[in-house]
């Protein structure tokens, strides 16, 4: 829970770097309350055609947090933050994206900062 927490306490963050783990963590949580939310809106009769009313405000409050965390995730692999427009290509740019969000960290600092695993390069 602590990932999740973090990455919305960054909601405007957009520089640094973002291990795997923080992203995945925050991507898993996402899932489940957006399942959870689902259940909730067709239980209650909040959909609006298919989108829950519920689902469709966590969604648009987690925006923000979901493009920092992505953009800083590519800033780990060394990737300009701007490599999150691939996900408007369909279906290639999805798949790019995710080969870049499974990249190991850059070793050591790179131009956009520390690792933030702690371990820098043994020269």
């Amino acid at each position: 829970m602590d990932w999740y927490l973090g990455v919305l306490k960054k909601y405007f963050v957009f520089e640094g770097r973002a291990r795997r783990k923080e992203l995945w963590m925050f991507t898993l949580f996402n899932f489940i309350a957006i399942i959870v939310l689902s259940i909730i809106d067709g239980m209650l009769g909040l959909k609006v055609g298919d989108i829950g009313i519920l689902g469709g405000i966590y969604n648009l409050a987690v925006l923000l947090p979901s493009l920092g965390v992505g953009a800083r995730r590519l800033h780990d692999s060394n990737h300009s933050g701007w490599w999150l427009l691939l996900c408007l290509v369909p279906i290639v740019g999805a798949i790019a994206l995710l080969v870049f969000f499974v990249l190991d960290s850059t070793p050591g600092s790179n131009r956009f900062g520390p690792n933030p695993k702690g371990v820098e390069a043994i020269a």
